[in-house]
């Protein structure tokens, strides 16, 4: 299934070797919920979708909560306004415009994200959407795709936070999956960064959530990565890349998987007090 945004990043290409590496459980966990192609991909009961963009969380709240009238106005939005001059007119109101209604400022970021240079978000430093026209012949119309989203999107929950407060809510039977900017690209998170810090703060709280659930992160393959990984068990795959390809340059390149899980937790299976003085007890390791 395609996602409702272009996305840079987006997983629905790898999923198949991904899904290789998510566990079973109670509750997917996404501390950043980019296309929600994962969640889009995957059969968890439920599902916490964070992110610190609420541009995108009201897009996949209005989806949930308001599906059809969603459709009527971001089609209208499609339909009149396939123009340069008309695209910046859009941009500019979803930049100023304070009393944009949520659901028509969804809409409106769905159009640019559509109608924008290779389907690119990116904010200045004043919070301001500065991608610019992508002059498309058609842009295409995820009708189909908000739909099947719409449906998903019943037994998710959205929230605008960032990944510290997300991964505090986290609990037995979850399992977590992190996409965050990669390291040696394009790392503007919002209107703020996604430095070496984050990255440190990031791997930092996955170890002890790793205590209570599965951790999966995704990642480019750096000695960095490897490094802040390393207690995680690490897979290389290969991707194909899109966006900040220059001329001359592979368009494919290398990622890595890293699992983390709790550790098995060793369990009383037989205890006999008729066994004699030293009352053996036979432990065994649950998987």
């Amino acid at each position: 299934m395609s996602t409702i945004l272009k996305w840079a990043g987006s997983k629905t290409r790898v999923m198949p070797k991904l899904l290789a590496h998510l566990p079973a459980g109670d509750r997917l966990v996404e501390p950043f919920a980019g296309s929600c192609a994962v969640m889009m991909s995957t059969d968890y009961p439920s599902y916490l979708v964070a992110d610190i963009n609420p541009d995108l969380i009201n897009l996949y709240r209005q989806i949930k909560e308001h599906a059809r009238p969603f459709i009527v106005v971001a089609a209208s939005l499609f339909n009149q306004n396939q123009a340069g001059e008309s695209y910046y007119a859009v941009r500019e109101a979803f930049n100023h415009n304070p009393a944009l209604p949520l659901l028509e400022r969804a809409a409106h970021f769905l159009y640019l994200n559509r109608n924008g240079y290779r389907g690119l978000c990116r904010y200045n430093r004043r919070g301001e959407f500065n991608i610019p026209f992508g002059n498309y012949a058609k842009p295409y119309f995820p009708l189909a795709e908000i739909e099947a989203f719409a449906e998903k999107a019943q037994r998710a929950t959205f929230i605008c936070a960032d990944f510290r407060e997300t991964l505090r809510l986290t609990k037995a039977g979850d399992v977590v999956y992190c996409d965050p900017p990669y390291d040696g690209t394009f790392s503007d998170y919002h209107s703020a960064g996604f430095d070496k810090d984050e990255h440190h703060d990031l791997v930092s709280m996955l170890m002890d959530v790793s205590e209570r659930c599965p951790v999966v992160v995704s990642n480019s393959d750096t000695l960095y990565t490897r490094s802040i990984f390393r207690a995680f068990d690490i897979t290389k795959i290969s991707v194909a890349r899109s966006v900040g390809v220059a001329a001359g340059e592979s368009k494919r390149a290398s990622e890595i998987i890293a699992v983390r899980r709790p550790e098995p937790v060793p369990v009383v299976t037989g205890f006999d007090l008729a066994a004699g003085a030293d009352h053996s007890v036979i432990m065994e390791v649950q998987p």
